[in-house]
């Protein structure tokens, strides 16, 4: 079975993953879209039989083929072992004990492929006294001390969307943890179980943080330290038309190009790392900000130090001069959509192709491990594969 993807500097390395939600797909996202042949398991129908928006939409589901699978019946579990075989790595986000009860767990996939990676992510990780329990980003931030800390003083804690626990921890910490494994292997000759939780990936995001309250530089109450709003110079203000700047003024030296651009003393600066000028300062700039409109103060602050950036809404990012010059975004099967990061000099990441229908390679993919015609159809007709036929509503 060849190895297709040719463009990005993971080409050559294939990765199994088990169709889901949240982090396993963003991480299987990330490793196509930098260059792995990623194949996709999906389930023969839908889970819990709700219907699938367009392929087109489905954004997280790009550039990878796709098999759908009836994973209870022995035959297909064989075609997950054969493919493991011509296989780096493995990626799934099953609760704990699924897929072993599969007979897909590490021992039976490292025993067909001692070499291979086997990546697991879940909220609470493998072993917890919360480990069976069910939960979402939201559950596992209340956990780790950043949901708490997340918000206005005296208001409750405010959701950071998703981007947390499912992304920037599940997601990202298993493609680490993925990638570092190959790395190792390819040295031993070994593969190994990289089990992520996202618990523990939010607490490893909040090192500095955690720093802070054990220095005291950090005050356990919403609202109250430099990087949680209540800084004059860390935040957001409104505008005159209700719209929103974001300031982030940092150091003396660009606090004191914002308050010149707000026409304000800048005399007030050397003690703006004062908590006790803080409610005083910022006063001043939310009645100053409001005085103008968003449109009005970008003119004013375009190319200075003054940390100041509008506030956009997704529709307003896309057009954005800065993201359009950066081409942050790429057109994939007729819809907008980020575009694959980081970048590299010498082996770019090509343009994803187009999300796949569940099953649409089904027949391709068997075809390549040696699978003959009459097999496929046979157990297309006993339902242990299927095509995009069976998740149509």
């Amino acid at each position: 079975m060849e190895k297709t993807r040719t463009t990005g500097p993971l080409a050559g390395i294939r990765v199994i993953e088990f169709a889901a939600k949240g982090p396993c797909p963003m991480c299987a996202l990330l490793l196509s879209d930098l260059g792995a042949e990623v194949i996709r398991i999906d389930r023969t129908v839908p889970e819990d039989g709700a219907a699938r928006a367009p392929a087109r939409f489905r954004f997280l589901e790009r550039g990878r083929r796709s098999i759908a699978l009836d994973l209870k019946a022995a035959e297909a579990r064989e075609i997950v072992l054969r493919l493991l075989e011509r296989s780096d790595a493995l990626i799934e986000g099953f609760r704990p004990g699924v897929m072993e009860r599969l007979g897909l767990g590490p021992d039976e996939c490292l025993a067909r492929n001692p070499r291979a990676v086997y990546g697991r992510v879940t909220g609470w990780g493998q072993r917890s006294p919360l480990a069976a329990t069910a939960g979402h980003d939201i559950n596992y931030l209340a956990v780790t001390g950043a949901l708490a800390a997340i918000g206005e003083q005296n208001r409750s804690p405010v959701v950071p969307l998703n981007l947390l626990g499912d992304f920037g921890g599940g997601a990202t910490y298993l493609a680490i943890g993925v990638l570092s494994a190959l790395h190792e292997a390819r040295r031993s000759g070994r593969g190994q179980v990289v089990d992520v939780a996202m618990t523990d990936a939010v607490i490893s995001l909040m090192t500095a943080l955690y720093a802070a309250r054990a220095r005291g530089d950090w005050v356990e109450e919403r609202g109250s330290n430099f990087l949680d709003g209540a800084a004059h110079n860390y935040g957001t203000y409104e505008t005159a038309d209700g719209k929103h700047l974001a300031v982030g003024a940092v150091e003396r030296k660009f606090c004191r190009t914002l308050f010149e651009k707000l026409d304000l003393d800048p005399a007030l600066v050397p003690d703006s790392m004062d908590r006790a000028s803080w409610p005083r300062l910022k006063a001043a700039l939310s009645r100053t900000i409001r005085t103008k409109t968003r449109a009005e103060w970008e003119k004013i602050f375009e190319g200075s130090d003054a940390c100041v950036a509008p506030v956009l809404t997704m529709s307003e990012a896309i057009a954005h001069p800065h993201n359009r010059t950066r081409e942050v975004f790429v057109e994939v099967a007729g819809e907008e959509q980020p575009a694959p990061a980081p970048r590299f000099s010498r082996t770019p990441a090509g343009v994803p192709s187009a999300p796949a229908a569940p099953g649409e390679h089904s027949g391709e993919i068997l075809r390549q491990l040696g699978y003959e015609a009459q097999d496929i159809r046979r157990m297309e007709a006993q339902g242990t594969i299927g095509g995009p036929s069976s998740h149509e509503p």
